[in-house]
């Protein structure tokens, strides 16, 4: 069975765990976490992962940062990202899509749409 390794950015202890309980419901699906994008680029680098969730608004470095700095690295330019976010607003959203984010969840995020999302992304039926 194929395993996926997701990884969640989000600055939001309560958040993550939100996420990361929706995802769990996917199987094969392993999980990491990181509190902001410098530790979520640290993880990048690190392991390959197959699909990223992060939160726009974070300390040190926000999720747009981590979109573009993804987008714009060979090793990890081709692994879907989906920024969530309470900024409802449309700039924020056609700024994360530009920048090359694949989707864009605003919170308070329903744990049904995260799963269709992952399973989009990741190809799962």
């Amino acid at each position: 069975m194929a395993e996926y390794k997701i990884l969640i950015v989000e600055d939001s202890p309560t958040m993550r765990q939100l996420i990361s309980f929706a995802l769990k419901r996917l199987r094969g699906v392993r999980i990491a976490e990181a509190n902001d994008g410098v530790d979520g680029l640290r993880k990048i680098s690190a392991e390959k992962f197959d699909l990223i969730f992060t939160d726009i608004n974070m300390p040190i470095m926000d999720g747009l940062k981590l979109v573009s700095l993804v987008r714009n690295d060979p090793g990890s330019k081709d692994i879907p990202i989906v920024v969530i976010t309470t900024e409802g607003a449309s700039e924020d959203r056609e700024r994360a899509l530009a920048l090359g984010a694949n989707d864009y969840i605003t919170k308070p995020i329903q744990p049904n749409r995260i799963l269709d999302v992952a399973r989009s992304l990741l190809s799962i039926p």
